[in-house]
């Protein structure tokens, strides 16, 4: 199969939409987030959203229905509800939503307010994400969170009573000074509260970060092996099935967006920073795009071309790496169908890279056309990616 044979139906599409302000920037965060600086421009950076919106499918109508929209950040709890509500209602009178449509928002506790809850239910949003990373007051601290354990728990209340039934707690592990007594005390506390998702986080020192700047004392990897393996057989005792790298779910409660992500669907971004991938053009090929970091900067450029800053076609030597590094964060990994329909490449192309990700016991032996990790490929997952470069 070629990309001018790719069926442009076959690859879902989903809506990443960045609200980039927080209450404070954490040491951990690598992600376009800004401390906010007095009143957030709410209304002029929703108008921003709507016209980056109508460019980005000015260039080609989009037949395909939206599976899932993602709310990301910065906080976007710091925005109301009727800001997302002229989100959606933009978002909805220009696509078409898939009758399933997923519709998440992450939401901080520090700001969480039950009236704003309220409004995120009613204009839409069926999901929510819930950034608790620790309920533990030292643990919180040396973080940078604006919330306790506390209030943690009375957002996620909060979230209860304004009727969401699908709820995502986000928790890490590896912190400065944990132990894997407090790693697991965490999930206890998240189990407490019986959600539907929870994802898991490695504490990672990631480069331009406070925490880069100047690292904390955090496990060694050892310690933090153990800390993840005893959390995972925890959170299997707990009903949650473990399903890609980070994420647990009860069953048929997975994240529809971040499959879409991992499955190598298309996505459009809108929003200061935010990336899209997207199948497009009479040659179908595969774009990535990243629209400018900066608020200022991408209010006064969205709506034109000015507000993309990075714009790449993928070349076709890049597709295995591109598709494998996301399906193979899987458990259940990939079928030969969906590298072919999704990079429009013959599943051939992957057939060295396989061959010593099998010898090297990275991969399962192939009884069908799917390819799966092995348990060493999931904890191994950079020099498996690497077989694919």
């Amino acid at each position: 199969m070629s990309n001018t044979d790719l069926p442009l139906e076959s690859v879902p599409l989903s809506l990443y939409v960045h609200l980039p302000w927080c209450a404070r920037k954490c040491p951990y965060c690598d992600f376009n987030s800004h401390a906010a600086r007095g009143v957030i421009p709410e209304r002029e950076y929703v108008d921003a959203l709507i016209r980056d919106l109508e460019f980005e499918l000015s260039d080609a109508g989009e037949s395909r229905p939206l599976r899932s929209i993602f709310f990301g950040g910065g906080t976007p709890s710091l925005f109301s509800g009727a800001a997302i509500g002229r989100v959606l209602d933009a978002v909805a009178a220009r696509l078409k939503f898939a009758n399933d449509i997923e519709i998440t928002l992450e939401a901080n506790p520090g700001t969480a307010d039950a009236a704003n809850f309220r409004g995120y239910r009613a204009a839409g949003v069926n999901r929510m994400s819930i950034g608790v990373q620790s309920f533990d007051p030292a643990h919180l601290a040396a973080l940078g969170r604006i919330h306790s354990g506390d209030e943690a728990r009375r957002a996620f209340a909060m979230a209860r009573d304004a009727g969401f039934d699908n709820l995502n707690l986000d928790l890490m592990f590896a912190l400065p000074q944990q132990t894997q007594v407090q790693a697991l005390a965490d999930l206890h506390g998240a189990l407490a509260l019986q959600p539907e998702h929870l994802s898991w986080y490695h504490l990672t020192l990631e480069p331009n970060t406070e925490f880069a700047a100047r690292p904390p004392a955090v496990p060694d990897a050892d310690t933090a092996a153990d800390m993840h393996d005893a959390g995972c057989a925890l959170l299997a005792d707990a009903g949650f099935a473990h399903y890609e790298t980070s994420a647990f779910a009860r069953p048929g409660l997975q994240s529809r967006h971040n499959l879409n992500y991992w499955r190598f669907g298309d996505y459009l971004g809108i929003g200061a920073g935010a990336h899209a991938k997207r199948t497009a053009g009479k040659d179908l090929r595969i774009e990535r795009r990243a629209r400018h970091k900066h608020p200022r900067t991408y209010m006064e450029t969205a709506g034109t071309a000015e507000a993309i800053q990075e714009r790449r076609v993928l070349a076709q030597d890049e597709l295995p790496f591109e598709f494998c590094m996301n399906a193979l964060r899987l458990h259940d990994g990939f079928i030969a169908e969906q590298f072919e329909s999704r990079t429009g490449a013959p599943f051939s192309a992957l057939s060295p890279m396989l061959a010593q990700a099998l010898r090297l016991g990275l991969v399962e032996p192939p009884a069908t056309d799917a390819v799966r990790p092995t348990e060493a490929g999931r904890r191994y997952q950079n020099r498996l990616f690497e077989l694919f470069l």
